[in-house]
């Protein structure tokens, strides 16, 4: 006969497999990312699950906000173990140059958008689109924009790239 300890046991014990898990706020997620030493790949992935991330000028962190700068800043770091670190055109000097036609995923894109080169940066998605944190009023929000098409296609100067 099973005793009286093993039967509460097992009822509580199926009773966790039966709760919801619990899902923590986008915010949370975010700051409890581990520091990895990955590729391209994972930049692009964790780039884009940072969408929708508000635009803050200097911030650096998804519950601060981003700028351009610390949000590459951010990516690079928590997904590649890479430091890039100041303005856009401080991170273009880290990088190798690339040819427009040539560019992969992961690859940084630089764009003169005050009068200024590399004024402003991006992480290349591939299929011309590339994934940044634009001040633009309305739309200060991470958010993913064409290179062959708009506003960021009139102003795009070079890409860069990190990787071997």
């Amino acid at each position: 006969m099973i005793s009286r300890l093993t039967l509460i046991s097992t009822v509580v014990l199926l009773a966790g497999c039966g709760s919801a898990p619990t899902v923590p706020e986008k915010s949370a997620m975010a700051t409890r990312h581990p520091v990895r030493t990955g590729g391209a790949e994972d930049v692009v992935l964790f780039a884009l699950g940072l969408m929708e991330t508000k635009y803050r000028f200097g911030g650096r962190n998804p519950d601060a906000g981003f700028d351009c700068s610390g949000m590459v800043s951010y990516v690079f770091d928590r997904a590649a173990g890479m430091r890039l670190t100041g303005s856009a055109a401080d991170i273009a000097m880290k990088g190798r140059p690339v040819a427009a036609t040539d560019m992969k995923p992961g690859d940084l894109v630089f764009f003169n958008t005050l009068r200024r080169p590399r004024s402003h940066v991006g992480i290349y998605l591939g299929d011309g689109r590339f994934v940044h944190a634009p001040s633009s009023k309305g739309l200060a929000r991470v958010r993913t924009d064409s290179l062959t098409e708009g506003y960021f296609a009139a102003r795009f100067e070079e890409a860069r790239t990190y990787f071997d």
